[in-house]
């Protein structure tokens, strides 16, 4: 056992034991109630009639699922709420100012209800983001076409953890560190709609957010096994005691998998200790640490694919090649209100491991710290509310670099060594100033300072050392119609860049060689439209985008098969998100004040992504993400908390892998099906069938620059499975 991962089993224990104990001490101590915290300061009689609806009366939450359970409080009876974490009530509130796509997804729309093992289940309702599984944990994930040449890792989206970078400094990301059973809430700050949030990319932020001691429910447990061997263990404690709180959760799962080679096991921690100075001040602090060992199946070719689908690539076998991932995650956020004006500041630092056996074995160590601070002001000026939001990011990171033979799995020769650093400081500020009463003009802007530098280590192959430097700027204009207190039209201009990583270059024979110091940040500037709102029996968000980008991250040349990051040079990315959640019937057998209800969900996407008069593509289809893509369900839902309906996932059009449009995947439809029983009390429970035709598909594909028949491209969808899980919560 590696010496990171006896760290990490001893932090685990240590936390748990830790937490464990402080949570059975806040519920067991007397209590003594703190005066109740406040979402807004108390306004000045003569402010109220000039403030617009706000967004919260807006909608409950952004999915377009109907609850899986009754309403909840916003934190546990008779305890004042947090203050560095906002509830999901709260959290809307804010996200619903922003003139662009945003979502909200509460855990409610898959925490109970489904097997919930990947971040596909918590983003497959949300129109716009496609999420598309390869093996284990691991997902391609693109918002607007992000990252489309990201065959590996996650470039395009910045993650966050209860507003800690995810990513690496240098942009890198990756899904293996997220626990599905671990948030009450997650946000999606769609391409220049996270400018608020300080994120700046084409594909824009994705923000997970673990509850604390003061929310309800904080004590779970719960079990999950189904098909392909897979099984999980989760349990959660937490509770608040005067000025102190805590919570904690950890869960441990383990899968066969659904091909050869592909069986993984992970253990996850998330916790929290928060105390009140007062009403107005508090500080949190954060631990999150996971341990993720997961072998890789491999891309095939589409023959394999859709006929052998369950056969890994005899290369990823005789390499016994995997992604085995130690992480160790400290942060501290302080938030501080006074009459109008809200301050967040904190800092964090990540301890990160990749052992990576695959065409090498990679060993990366990497070491990201940096702190944020952020202001927002809310008050009426001259009879005008105006809403200020502005804050810095300082985002800095070292990875000792190591690449070594792969013999059988195992470490053999040195091949490369590098110290490659990476340094991110942004500012950003947003102001929304309402010349009506329900309509803001909403200015933005982002400053980045950026570099990147690498020390080779390993001179025999010759000295790859280099620098590079971008200084860039990104505004952004909109507006935003509060029209009535369920409906909302926005619209916007931004601007988007994004700092090239390490991977990103060209070198091979009978290709342009392009060290990363040539690369380019990719730029964008995109044009948005769009409306949302929500009422008793009726949801919908409906929005249309073009964005003209200069110099993407795309895959132009290839070197063994594999793709060579290098700038495009004119791209275009369109495309319409539309969601609609709607009661067909109620009443059907109860009726009264709570009707049972037929709740329809649908959440479409429509890509159009090509080069513009390319040099090498013309005008072709850029690879990688479906034209079309549909989720339905049709839901029954009793009072008494009893649910059931099938499901639906459908790509009806095929779709490139290589940029000069010679080889495409194959159009597919999924059935499935679920029933549970959940009334938002302490018990629940549900089964899930997937893919119940037994449909063979591919449900993601590698892309290159020229592909042929037999290139290894794809992953092969899961086949029939079934899926069961119960829960408590008190």
């Amino acid at each position: 056992m590696s010496s990171v991962s006896m760290r990490l089993r001893g932090v685990l224990l240590a936390s748990v034991a830790a937490f464990l104990s402080g949570a059975a001490a806040a519920q067991a101590g007397p209590y003594s109630a703190l005066p109740a915290v406040t979402v807004d300061a108390p306004l000045p009689k003569n402010r109220a009639a000039a403030r617009p609806p706000r967004a919260a009366e807006l909608v409950s939450r952004a999915s377009n699922r109907p609850s899986a359970a009754s309403p909840q409080p916003a934190q546990a009876p008779g305890v004042p709420g947090a203050l560095t974490v906002a509830t999901a009530q709260q959290a809307l509130r804010e996200i619903q100012q922003t003139p662009g796509g945003v979502a909200l997804v509460s855990a409610d729309a898959w925490k109970n209800s489904t097997v919930g093992n990947t971040v596909k289940d918590i983003l497959d309702y949300v129109p716009g983001v496609i999420a598309q599984p390869k093996w284990g944990d691991d997902t391609r994930l693109s918002i607007r076409g992000s990252g489309l040449s990201r065959n590996f890792h996650l470039r395009g989206v910045q993650l966050y953890m209860d507003g800690i970078p995810i990513n690496t400094a240098d942009g890198y990301g990756d899904f293996q560190e997220i626990d599905p059973t671990a948030y009450k809430y997650v946000e999606v700050y769609k391409g220049g709609n996270a400018l608020r949030f300080g994120a700046n990319s084409l594909g824009g932020a994705i923000n997970f957010v673990t509850p604390t001691g003061r929310d309800p429910f904080a004590n779970s447990a719960s079990l999950d096994a189904g098909a392909f061997g897979y099984r999980r263990l989760q349990a959660s404690t937490g509770g608040a005691n005067g000025p102190w709180d805590g919570f904690i959760t950890a869960s441990t799962q383990a899968a066969d998998g659904f091909r050869d080679h592909s069986d993984g096991h992970s253990t996850r921690i998330s916790g929290n200790v928060g105390y009140q100075f007062s009403p107005d001040f508090e500080t949190r602090f954060y631990l999150n640490a996971n341990e993720v060992r997961q072998r890789i199946p491999g891309s095939v070719t589409k023959d394999s694919a859709l006929n052998a689908p369950t056969q890994a690539l005899a290369a990823n076998v005789t390499g016994d090649q995997q992604r085995n991932i130690d992480t160790v995650r400290l942060a501290n956020k302080t938030t501080i209100r006074f009459d109008n004006t809200t301050i967040d500041f904190g800092a964090f630092g990540v301890d990160r491991h990749l052992m990576h056996p695959i065409f090498q074995w990679l060993d990366y160590k990497y070491v990201d710290y940096g702190g944020f601070a952020k202001v927002t002001d809310d008050r009426t000026i001259g009879g005008f509310r105006n809403l200020f939001v502005g804050g810095v990011n300082v985002i800095n990171g070292e990875i000792d670099n190591k690449q070594y033979v792969n013999v059988g799995g195992q470490k053999g020769a040195l091949t490369s060594s590098s110290l490659d650093s990476s340094k991110n400081i942004s500012v950003y500020a947003e102001n929304s100033f309402y010349f009506l009463p329900t309509v803001a003009a909403v200015v933005g802007t982002q400053l980045l300072y950026a570099t990147r530098s690498r020390r080779d280590r390993f001179l025999s192959d010759g000295d790859q050392s280099g620098s590079t430097s971008f200084n860039l700027w990104s505004p952004k204009g909109g507006l935003l119609w509060n029209i009535d207190p369920t409906w909302q039209a926005y619209a916007n201009v931004s601007r988007s860049a994004e700092v090239p990583s390490f991977g990103e270059s060209s070198q091979g024979v009978g290709i342009p060689t392009i060290p990363f110091t040539s690369i380019l940040p990719q730029r964008a500037t995109t044009y948005e439209i769009g409306t949302r709102g929500r009422r008793p029996d009726l949801t919908w968000e409906l929005t249309g985008y073009r964005a003209g980008i200069n110099d993407e991250l795309l895959c132009l040349y290839s070197a063994f098969g594999n793709c060579n990051v290098t700038n495009a040079d004119r791209t275009v990315h369109q495309g319409i998100e539309a969601g609609l959640g709607v009661a067909l019937i109620k009443g059907l057998v109860a009726t009264g004040e709570q009707p049972d209800r037929l709740w329809l969900n649908l959440a479409y996407t429509l890509n159009d992504f090509r080069f513009d008069h390319d040099a090498l593509f013309g005008n072709n289809i850029l690879p990688g993400a479906p034209r079309h893509y549909l989720r339905a369900e049709l839901l029954y839902r009793h009072a008494n908390g009893f649910y059931i309906g099938p499901n639906l996932e459908w790509v009806p059009q095929s779709y490139y892998v290589d940029s000069a449009n010679t080889l495409r995947t194959e159009p597919y439809a999924l059935w499935g099906l679920k029933a549970g029983v959940d009334n938002g009390g302490t018990y629940s429970g549900y089964i899930e069938a997937r893919n119940i035709a037994n449909t063979a598909y591919i449900s993601s594909a590698s892309i290159i620059d020229r592909a042929t028949p037999t290139s290894a491209l794809f992953e092969p969808g899961s086949g029939r499975a079934v899926y069961a899980g119960i829960k408590a919560r008190w």
